[in-house]
């Protein structure tokens, strides 16, 4: 239901307002105030207090998808303007809402989401979350290909399970192996691409005249290891 809802608002590049919640206009009840001379209510002579804003609103609905496990969904809310840096009200960002809930919603592909983040905008995160997604190579794979170097394994080496470090030797020990080591040149030239192009790597990456291996490639395609 949740999925379908936001994807209705997206289409019609609107915000999702959560059930409940109050709109801009007509939800403050009239005050009433003393009449003063000439006329004037005695609330209209109070200094006026700032109000304390939260983020825009169309930002919630990016934030709630990771736990839905709505990964796929993240692509249409990006392309209608939802922002991937942005951080919510309590200053989490949607990477930081994916990577903490990847584990809460089974059956999805995390890596979908962190690359459409990545894709339209998101910074690499820090080296200390990526111990939440441990577990899905894929999506490990996906975050450390977004540095120019790979950062140390000590935060999230001890995480993974032993039944999947067996299952993917070949991921994990190429991780291993590049820590702190220089990265292929056609990496690096793939992170200078796509920091040219910023957020718009993804639509700008469609309009290039790139053969399809290569555009796979600037867009984080999953390849099984790290080079």
């Amino acid at each position: 239901m949740l999925c379908s809802q936001v994807c209705q608002v997206a289409v019609r590049g609107g915000s999702y307002r959560e059930p409940g919640s109050t709109g801009e206009r007509g939800d403050a009840p009239a005050r009433g105030g003393r009449a003063g001379p000439g006329g004037a209510r005695a609330d209209d002579t109070q200094e006026q207090r700032p109000v304390s804003r939260s983020p825009p609103e169309k930002t919630r609905p990016l934030a709630l998808l990771p736990a839905n496990g709505c990964g796929g969904l993240a692509e249409l809310l990006l392309r209608h303007g939802a922002c991937a840096g942005v951080p919510n009200g309590a200053g989490h960002t949607p990477m930081d809402c994916a990577l903490q809930a990847v584990q809460d919603a089974p059956n999805w592909e995390p890596e979908v989401l962190f690359s459409a983040l990545l894709d339209y905008g998101a910074q690499p995160v820090r080296p200390e979350l990526l111990k939440y997604c441990a577990n899905f190579p894929r999506a490990l794979e996906v975050l450390l290909n977004a540095y120019p170097c790979v950062p140390s394994c000590d935060t999230w080496v001890d995480s993974v399970l032993p039944e999947l470090w067996q299952e993917h030797e070949a991921f994990y020990s190429s991780a291993l192996c590049m820590v702190n080591q220089p990265r292929r040149l056609q990496h690096l030239a793939r992170l200078a691409v796509r920091s040219q192009l910023g957020s718009r790597c993804r639509q700008a990456a469609t309009r290039l005249p790139l053969p399809p291996l290569l555009r796979d490639y600037l867009l984080l395609r999953v390849e099984g290891r790290i080079q």
